[in-house]
């Protein structure tokens, strides 16, 4: 019994170990046959002017609170909500009732104490005869003299009283300060509006604005020496725009780094003659800069991913495919520059790369047939 148990158990191993070796056959023959063929290109290394992109903020170049000058009731309002407005324009009334009141109530001061002034003028010059001839005392001599002087500043108060009165009847008539765009009216007719206090409205100018954007460092170290003497020119487009239409120019940088972020302040011009740009809309903005960068591009599709890592593989002696971990750039066309991790002689994998299992596994390479050419690289380049 135990004989006929042995037997059986040696038969179904031989049976498994032939079962193994016919399993082991297809990889045996697929190790032992030709290297796979895959597609390869050259490094494109070309002098290109490199250009980053930003995001920003528009800002108006003039922008102001509105309010007034002098307290009372607003008696009309004379513009049209959200109209452009010139400098100069009226934008509300307050009632002019008490201060055309107090400036004809100045207006009379003043005729009264000019007309004391007169009077203390002719007793002055009747005493100053007088007393030529001796026949007043010096007493009165110099009380007239004094009365002439008191007449004449009393006068002097008057006429800046005056002046102040209409100066008040004119702040009645609000008026915009600079051109651009009215905002709502926050008061309405018959509400007080207490001077220097109240908002009434703001106006934003229009012609062109300000687009504020944070450069990271290393940007600023590349483009930071064209900004002294000079305005260097960007290009800007809004969230709704391709190409970054827009031509501007930056005409502040700030003096300083934020330690925290690495990013410095810059601010550009931008004309808005399609009124368009309204402060606090969000904007791309792409700085180029003036001279040409020595750079390394390849297709992007030669580039894998491996968690956080960038690679390619690339074909080094012997024909085999070698793994090269790389910094990416930014997107050139069709091309990626690559910043690091690859040299301008390196042959990169950009087809069949699912068929390298690991690095130094041999390869066929081939030329691709599709090859982005030098100078279609230097044409995206330029056109981005």
């Amino acid at each position: 019994m135990l004989n006929s148990y042995l037997r059986l158990l040696a038969a179904g191993a031989s049976f498994a170990y032939v079962l193994l070796l016919a399993g082991c056959a297809p990889a045996a023959g697929a190790a032992a046959g030709a290297p796979p063929e895959v597609s390869v290109v050259n490094v494109v290394s070309e002098s290109l002017r490199v250009a980053d992109e930003f995001n920003g903020r528009v800002e108006a170049i003039e922008a102001v609170d509105v309010r007034p000058r002098v307290s009372g009731y607003i008696d009309r309002i004379a513009y049209v909500e959200g109209a452009e407005v010139k400098a100069g324009d009226l934008l509300f009334v307050i009632d002019q009732r008490p201060y055309r009141d107090a400036l004809m109530s100045a207006q009379a001061r003043q005729e009264s104490a000019r007309t004391a002034a007169r009077l203390a003028q002719s007793r002055y010059v009747r005493a100053k005869a007088l007393i030529g001839a001796r026949a007043i005392s010096k007493e009165e001599f110099d009380a007239s003299e004094a009365g002439r002087d008191q007449t004449l500043a009393d006068l002097h108060a008057a006429q800046a009283a005056v002046a102040t009165a209409t100066l008040d009847l004119g702040f009645t008539e609000v008026r915009t300060p600079v051109s651009g765009r009215a905002g709502r009216a926050m008061l309405t007719r018959g509400n007080l509006a207490r001077a220097d206090q109240s908002l009434l409205t703001t106006v934003v100018s229009q012609d062109a604005m300000y687009v504020y954007f944070d450069c990271d460092e290393n940007s600023y170290l590349r483009y930071g020496g064209q900004s002294q003497g000079s305005h260097p020119l960007l290009h800007v487009g809004l969230a709704d725009e391709d190409n970054f239409p827009r031509e501007g120019t930056i005409d502040f940088l700030d003096n300083r780094l934020d330690p925290a972020s690495g990013t410095i302040r810059a601010r550009a011009i931008v004309r808005n003659d399609d009124r368009k740009l309204t402060p606090g809309l969000f904007a791309h903005v792409r700085f180029q800069s003036g001279a040409p960068v020595k750079s390394l591009l390849i297709d992007e599709k030669a580039v894998l991913t491996d968690q956080d890592h960038r690679y390619v593989y690339v074909i080094g002696e012997g024909d085999k495919a070698l793994r090269r971990d790389i910094v990416i750039g930014r997107k050139v066309g069709r091309l990626r520059i690559v910043r690091s991790g690859l040299d301008a002689n390196d042959k990169v994998i950009v087809g069949g790369v699912q068929k390298v299992y690991f690095s130094g596994m041999p390869v066929k390479p081939e030329p691709a047939v599709k090859a982005v050419k030098p100078d279609t690289a230097i044409a995206a380049a330029i056109a981005q």
